[in-house]
């Protein structure tokens, strides 16, 4: 056994699970793909200040969760702890809002670290795919993104997840409400941390998940009450889209989400199957951001699905994907000229896009269909010295035991028969 194990909050990806992480990858990722959203794929690590001045210096992720280091050239770097600044980050110094095709379509896969206390759906390391329209103003792109994130949800058989939305109000209405917020808090009986963070974003103050907390919140002023005019036909142009879609939501007034730069439109995906941990996924817009990075104004929406919870709600609701099976055909010789015959038949299987594997390592025949049977393969291909005299090779249904003699140059064409 080795001496060393996995990071404390962390995780291993072995096969068959990774199967299945890569199954739910491709069905939160197609969608995206289908809309016009092209790949995007920034470092591990950035600057510390675009997580501290985007995610915002009050939030849990900047002060507590992440992980930092300083480069023997003294650069401060931070491990990424979300998506969306490092997309925005990428997208601007690319100028690609500049390319005159706005918005600027993108989708993302990846690991992300926040320094947390470890419990079930919670992990120091995790992954999600993300997507970000960047550079328009508009509900209807609000409405694409969350009906692309209900559809992948949908295509992998989940039923009983929720779908939260809320609007936060924009630069004109969120002052005055956050002033009327600011005086309600003030009168609370709060920790110090707290109070800091009703003068930094109150707001953060609402996504407090402590019952103590909670319990005051009672008779809070909510945003949806100092919403603007404009906000108001915003947020209801948005609604009205997703329910002409067919997308079921829950109005929540308390709904801020983790990050400082949300605007307008909000949402969260629970699952009620996971416990504490039930968000799923979630995100909104985010049209003052650009500007917080040094970009110019560039109105933006978009949002993050996590991909360890996705998989823990398929097990909630009792789902197995059907996935391809990783082995159609196994080889199995017998003798060393059968070796060389049989590994070149394996390459022509593979190249015309048969899964195939092979019996290494010289074992016998007992122990090489022991192999095949494991592999979940459902043909054998076996030969020895007898049948490469007769240019033959035996092929074996491992599932009913029928088996029968194929001409060695007609290998290809008899398996893709038998598998069809």
């Amino acid at each position: 056994m080795s001496t060393f194990q996995a990071p404390k909050g962390t995780y291993d990806l072995l096969p068959p699970d990774s199967a299945v992480f890569l199954a739910v990858r491709e069905a939160l990722s197609a969608p995206l793909r289908r809309a016009g959203y092209g790949y995007v794929e920034t470092p591990g690590f950035e600057q510390v200040e675009l997580f501290s001045r985007g995610v915002g210096e009050s939030t849990d992720i900047v002060t507590k969760e992440m992980y930092t280091l300083t480069t023997k050239g003294g650069d401060e770097l931070a491990l990424r702890p979300e998506g969306t600044a490092s997309v925005l980050r990428a997208a601007l110094e690319a100028n690609l809002h500049k390319a005159g095709n706005l918005p600027v379509k993108l989708w993302y896969s990846g690991s992300y670290y926040r320094y947390e206390r470890p419990q079930a759906g919670r992990y120091r390391h995790f992954s999600q795919v993300g997507a970000e329209a960047i550079g328009a103003e508009d509900p209807v792109l609000d409405a694409e993104l969350i009906i692309l994130a209900v559809d992948a949800y949908r295509s992998l058989g989940l039923r009983t997840f929720r779908l939260l939305l809320n609007s936060l109000g924009d630069r004109e209405c969120r002052p005055v409400y956050r002033a009327a917020l600011q005086d309600f808090l003030r009168g609370l009986d709060l920790d110090e941390d707290t109070r800091r963070r009703i003068e930094i974003n109150p707001l953060r103050v609402l996504d407090d998940k402590r019952e103590s907390v909670q319990k005051q919140l009672v008779g809070a002023p909510m945003m949806r009450d100092h919403l603007c005019e404009a906000c108001k036909a915003y947020h209801e142009q948005v609604r009205e889209l997703l329910t002409a879609a067919g997308v079921e939501f829950e109005d929540d007034p308390k709904l801020v989400r983790g990050l400082d730069y949300y605007t307008r439109t909000t949402f969260e995906f629970v699952h009620d199957g996971l416990g504490s941990q039930s968000a799923v996924g979630g995100g909104g817009r985010y049209d003052g951001l650009s500007e917080m990075i040094g970009g110019p104004e560039l109105p933006s929406v978009g949002w993050a699905l996590g991909v360890d919870r996705t998989v823990l709600a398929l097990k909630a609701e009792g789902i197995e994907l059907e996935l391809p099976a990783p082995t159609q055909v196994f080889a199995v010789p017998m003798g060393e000229e059968a070796r060389r015959v049989l590994f070149g038949a394996v390459t022509e299987l593979r190249r015309a896009g048969v899964a195939t594997d092979f019996a290494f390592g010289g074992k016998g025949l007992k122990n090489a269909m022991k192999s095949a049977n494991r592999s979940g393969a459902r043909l054998a291909i076996v030969a020895g010295e007898r049948d490469l005299a007769e240019g033959v090779v035996q092929v074996k249904d491992l599932e009913s035991g029928e088996q029968s003699a194929v001409p060695l140059d007609g290998v290809v064409a008899a398996v893709r028969e038998r598998l069809a």
